[in-house]
């Protein structure tokens, strides 16, 4: 099995390691393979998008609201971010909760419908990841990084993070557009 799965504490976020496979020329890779993440992904992914990312841009916490919720399996092809989760799902024993995973190529973590999304890019970094339901810009929404309730405790990379106008308005959680409760869908 080329895949490592990893749930982390908050069980329904999977980290998952690749195996690469090397000789004298460089290496070789699966990044994905349905077979193998359906018992722990078993979700279908509609659009693959990709951003690039200089040291000390921090980008989210984004989600999209329902009834066009995404789940997001995100990797890095380059560089190293450090991805975090928060449970947005009312009712969840993890509400208000986040996990994170340090991600460089060949590591991918699973971020579920009902999750806010965002990371801290610790270097230069190319960042792709899959997504269940394309983007909505009608759904789109998100929560400051900064949330006191939420408290991500964010590594230092910069003096300042750099952030989006759009992420510098973000709202506080309790003044989101959060939609999710515990035992919906996942993908």
């Amino acid at each position: 099995m080329p895949f490592q799965f990893k749930r982390l504490e908050i069980p329904e976020v999977v980290l998952v390691e690749a195996k690469q496979f090397s000789d004298n020329r460089g290496y070789f890779e699966e990044l994905y393979k349905q077979s193998e993440f359906k018992e722990y992904i078993p979700c279908s992914f509609v659009q693959i998008n990709h951003s690039f990312s200089k040291r000390g841009v921090l980008r989210g916490l984004h989600f999209q609201v329902k009834p066009v919720p995404q789940g997001k399996l995100v990797t890095v092809t380059s560089g190293r971010i450090f991805d975090v989760a928060v449970d947005l799902r009312r009712g969840s024993p993890h509400y208000k909760k986040w996990v994170y995973a340090e991600l460089t190529p060949g590591k991918l973590l699973w971020i579920p419908v009902g999750f806010a999304h965002g990371f801290l890019a610790l270097e230069d970094s190319h960042v792709v990841y899959l997504v269940t339901r394309e983007f909505s810009k009608e759904h789109d929404a998100g929560i400051r990084y900064d949330d006191p309730e939420v408290n991500v405790n964010w590594p230092k990379v910069l003096d300042n993070v750099i952030l989006s106008d759009k992420d510098k308005s973000l709202p506080l959680l309790k003044d989101s557009r959060a939609n999710f409760e515990y035992g919906d869908d996942l993908c």
